[in-house]
C-alpha cells in the first residue's frame, strides 16, 4: 500500500530528476557553444583565419581553468553549507556570464568571460548527481542518474542547432535567459536528507585534505576522475577541431565543428542511456565502461583513418564516437558512489570538472605533437594514451553498484 508519505516522497523525487535534468541541460548547452560558435564568434570579433585554432584552443583552456576553480569551490560549499546552494548559486552565475558573453569584442575579454562562465558551470552535474543519488533507493539510483545525464546532454545538441541557426551573440544570449527561467523552477527543491543527518554534526565536511592526506582516498579520487578522459578527448579535440581534421582527411566540403557537436552530443545522451540502463540490468558500473572504452578506441581509429570525409560520413562517425563515449552517466554514478557523505559533494563535483579540466593538457599535447608528428599521428598518439589510462582506472576501481551510501568517512 502507497502511503500519503510515500507519494510526497516520490513527487520529490520526480522533481529533484526534472529540476537536475533540466539544470543538466542548460549547463551543457552553455558548456559546448563556444565550441560550437568559435569560428563565427572570433572572425566578429576581429580575429584573423590563420589565428582561429591556436586562439581557440586559448579561449578553451581559459574556460576549463575555471571549471578546475569552480569545481573545488563548488565541492567543497555543497559539502559545508548543502547541495541546494550549489545548484543555486552556479547557474545564476553562468547564466550572467553567458549574456555578457553576447556583448564581448575583444579577445581578452573573451577569455575573461569564458572563465568565470567555466566557475559558474562547474558546480552544476556534481550537485545535482549527489542529491539524486542520495534521494534515491541504492537499487534504483541509477535510472535516476542516468535519466539527468540523457537528458541534460541534449542541451549540448540544442546548442549545436541554436548556434548554427542564430547569431553567435543571440545564442549565448539564449543560454543565458534559460539559466534565469530555471532557478524559478527550483524553489520546490528540497536538501538530502543524508546531508541534514550530519549537517549540524561536528565532523569534517568538504575537507579536500581528507583526500589529498590519504592515499587510499587519493589513489580512489584519481581513478574516478581519469576513466572519462577519452570523452573530453573526442569532445575536445576530435569533434571541436573538425575543421582542421577535414583538411587533413580530404573532406570533400569543409566539415562543421558546431554540427558536429550536436551530432557526437546526441550520440553521447542515447549512448548514456544505453550504459545506464545496461548497468542496472547487470549490476555492474565497471564491466559496461570497460565496453563502452573499446567502442571508444574502435570509433576513433574509424575516424582517424577515413580519406576523402564526406558530411554524411563525418556525421555518421559523430554519433557513433557519442555512442562510444556514452558512459558518462556511469562516470559521475561510479564517483557519487565511492566516497562518504561529507565528501559526497566535493567528489562529485571536482571529479567531472577536472576531467574537462584535463582537456587543457591533452589540447597542449596535441598542438606540441602537432607539428612534428601532423595532426593525425597526433590525435593518434593522444587518443591512445587517454584511452589507456581509462582502461587502468577502471581496473583499479571497486565495484559500486546497490553500494549503501549512508555513511561518512572518517
Amino acid at each position: 500500500m502507497i502511503t500519503s508519505t510515500d507519494s510526497k516522497s516520490n513527487k520529490n523525487i520526480v522533481l529533484l530528476i526534472i529540476v537536475a535534468s533540466l539544470g543538466y541541460f542548460v549547463d551543457m548547452y552553455d558548456l559546448v557553444l563556444f565550441s560550437v560558435i568559435r569560428v563565427a564568434s572570433l572572425k566578429g570579433i576581429g580575429v584573423a583565419d590563420e589565428d582561429l585554432l591556436s586562439v581557440g584552443v586559448s579561449l578553451i583552456n581559459a574556460q576549463m581553468i575555471g571549471m578546475l576553480v569552480g569545481g573545488l569551490l563548488w565541492g567543497i560549499w555543497g559539502d559545508k553549507k548543502g547541495r541546494l546552494q550549489v545548484l543555486f548559486g552556479s547557474i545564476l552565475m553562468y547564466s550572467a556570464a553567458n549574456i555578457a558573453n553576447g556583448f564581448v569584442t575583444d579577445v581578452f575579454t573573451y577569455g575573461l568571460i569564458r572563465f568565470i562562465a567555466g566557475v559558474g558551470l562547474a558546480g552544476e552535474l556534481g550537485a545535482g548527481i549527489t542529491l539524486v543519488t542520495e534521494s534515491m533507493s541504492k537499487e534504483k539510483r541509477g535510472y535516476g542518474t542516468m535519466l539527468v545525464a540523457s537528458i541534460g546532454l541534449l542541451g549540448a545538441v540544442t546548442a549545436g542547432l541554436i548556434g548554427d541557426k542564430f547569431a553567435w551573440q543571440t545564442a549565448y544570449f539564449i543560454g543565458g535567459g534559460m539559466g534565469i527561467i530555471l532557478l524559478i523552477l527550483r524553489i520546490g527543491v528540497f536538501e538530502s536528507g543524508m546531508f541534514h543527518k550530519i549537517q549540524d554534526k561536528n565532523i569534517r565536511k568538504g575537507d579536500f585534505m581528507m583526500i589529498l592526506g590519504n592515499w587510499g582516498r587519493l589513489k580512489k579520487y584519481l581513478n574516478c576522475t581519469l576513466i572519462a578522459l577519452p570523452t573530453w578527448f573526442v569532445v575536445g579535440i576530435l569533434v571541436t577541431f573538425a575543421p582542421e581534421f577535414g583538411d587533413a582527411l580530404g573532406a570533400t566540403e569543409p566539415l562543421s565543428a558546431g554540427k558536429g557537436i550536436m551530432f557526437t552530443y546526441l550520440g553521447i545522451s542515447i549512448g548514456d542511456m544505453i550504459s545506464g540502463l545496461l548497468s542496472q540490468y547487470f549490476k555492474t558500473r565497471k564491466k559496461v565502461v570497460a565496453g563502452f572504452l573499446v567502442a571508444t578506441l574502435i570509433s576513433v581509429l574509424i575516424y582517424l583513418f577515413s580519406s576523402e570525409m564526406t558530411t554524411e560520413r563525418f556525421y555518421f562517425i559523430c554519433v557513433l564516437l557519442g555512442l562510444s563515449t556514452g558512459f558518462w552517466v556511469i562516470f559521475v554514478t561510479i564517483a557519487a558512489e565511492q566516497f562518504g557523505t561529507n565528501l559526497r559533494a566535493t567528489v562529485t563535483t571536482t571529479v567531472p570538472n577536472f576531467i574537462r579540466g584535463s582537456l587543457v593538457l591533452v589540447t597542449l599535447s596535441f598542438e606540441w605533437l602537432k607539428t612534428p608528428l601532423g595532426i593525425i599521428n597526433a590525435a593518434l598518439l593522444v587518443g591512445a594514451t587517454c584511452i589507456t589510462i581509462a582502461f587502468i582506472s577502471v581496473y583499479n576501481l571497486e565495484e559500486t553498484y546497490g553500494k549503501d551510501l549512508d555513511y561518512i568517512e572518517e
